[in-house]
């Protein structure tokens, strides 16, 4: 049997230690292999052009041109799939506005880069190469800021509260899902989106100036409330908690420490269904890894409900397809109309 072809991968970075580093960390897989690299965005353009690539990793900042206008330019040419590879610290304005642009997801370069720490991130930078690989890249309709909202209905008094999951093509997709809630959407929002420490007040800044549900990074003791949607924040997991008087808040913790990722959509799953039973809605959307799966399994036998975006509009469909697979979702929904089919079922 003929193995397959390794994925081709372009690195673009104006540091030449980074450049060796990043090819370095990638050839440890026989799987990939980086066929060319580039100082700045006026090289890669041309790059692409000539050897094209399978998959591009890209630094932010660089002489001239930056990383995000090679970002914007790239896609209005050809779409592919563009990992963006940033120094820790860096502004998360400037991340959030590669992945605006169109870049699928984000790696952490450390800050002691004359280290062996350099290669801590080996590991995750080569599974998200590989998943970016076999991204879908189709250009799907962008919300437009403050009310492209679907019509309000009449709620069914069904959940207590709507749990999302995501994580690659996450960004993307929770403003279209989030943005087009209606305001009067009845029940309050839980959100896991697997993001660095550092970026999710920044990104929950943003996906609040798209929406007419209030947006906003979770604080611990803060009530779940109709209206708000709760973003966990990255580093600590996001919990339900019962208070004396009936109110639920939520509470932040490091453990379970033995999660892949924190926060886990699995622990914010598990908790909604411990506090609401069959009164929980989830949803998981594109994602790399099977983070959800086991949360899902807690929402069901409980007798919650469980949606997945489709594989035709996921960019990796990963979490998603390890809940199909486990026969727990209700219904498999597109992108643009997942949130008429969670307004449907609330």
């Amino acid at each position: 049997m003929t193995a397959p072809a390794p994925v081709r991968v372009l690195v673009v970075d104006d540091s030449a230690y980074i450049r060796k580093v990043v090819k370095e960390m990638l050839s440890r897989s026989p799987a990939l292999e980086v066929v060319g690299t580039a100082r700045d965005s006026e090289e890669a353009l041309e790059l692409v052009e000539t050897l094209r690539p399978d998959v591009v990793t890209c630094d932010l900042i660089m002489p001239g041109n930056d990383g995000v206008d090679f970002i914007q330019r790239q896609m209005s040419k050809r779409r592919l799939p563009i990992i963006i590879v940033s120094m820790a610290g860096e502004s998360s304005e400037r991340v959030l506005s590669g992945l605006d642009a169109g870049a699928i997801d984000f790696v952490q370069k450390p800050t002691a880069l004359a280290t062996e720490k350099v290669f801590d991130v080996a590991e995750e930078l080569i599974a998200k190469v590989t998943a970016a690989a076999g991204a879908s890249m189709r250009q799907l309709p962008q919300p437009q800021p403050q009310r492209e909202t679907i019509a309000t209905t009449t709620f069914r008094n069904r959940y207590s509260v709507l749990v999302v999951g995501a994580s690659t093509g996450g960004p993307q997709g929770l403003k279209s899902v989030i943005a087009r809630l209606p305001a009067d959407f009845p029940i309050p929002v839980a959100v896991v989106l697997h993001m660095p420490i550092g970026y999710t007040e920044a990104y929950a800044k943003r996906l609040d100036e798209l929406s007419a549900l209030q947006v906003i990074e979770a604080h611990d003791g803060e009530e779940f409330r109709p209206g708000v949607v709760l973003l966990a924040p990255a580093g600590r997991h996001l919990k339900l908690q019962r208070e004396a008087d009936g109110r639920v808040i939520a509470r932040l913790d490091v453990r379970p420490l033995d999660t892949p990722h924190r926060p886990a959509v699995d622990v914010l799953f598990q908790s909604a269904a411990e506090i609401h039973g069959d009164r929980v809605l989830g949803v998981v959307m594109s994602g790399m890894g099977a983070d959800g799966r086991d949360g899902a399994a807690w929402i069901k036998a409980r007798g919650g409900g469980m949606l997945t975006e489709a594989e035709e509009t996921c960019v990796v469909y990963g979490m998603p397809r390890a809940i199909v697979e486990a026969g727990l979702s209700d219904e498999e929904v597109p992108l643009h109309l997942l949130a008429s089919a969670i307004t449907e079922r609330i």
